[in-house]
């Protein structure tokens, strides 16, 4: 749990080197996948290390989309490959 609150706040620090009238939409989509899987089985460490790699994708993807630099996501790549 504490792995995905720390990857929630880095993506929501991510959000706010977006455009601005794009922020919203983007942390409002954040909450809800964060949301939606707060029932997930915290013991499937397979299934959640699946889930925190497809968020730093995303969000890598979401970077590239307004042009910024993707370096900005290292800290989310530390916390979702490493821990």
């Amino acid at each position: 749990m504490k792995k995905a609150l720390r990857v929630y706040g880095e993506m929501l620090r991510l959000v706010r080197r977006l455009p601005k009238d794009s922020r919203p939409y983007y942390a409002k989509y954040a909450r809800e996948n964060f949301v939606n899987y707060r029932d997930f089985d915290a013991s499937d460490s397979k299934a959640l290390n699946e889930l925190f790699h497809r968020a730093y994708n995303h969000s890598l993807w979401v970077l590239n989309k307004y042009s910024v630099d993707e370096s900005a996501a290292q800290k989310l790549k530390e916390i979702c490959f490493h821990g």
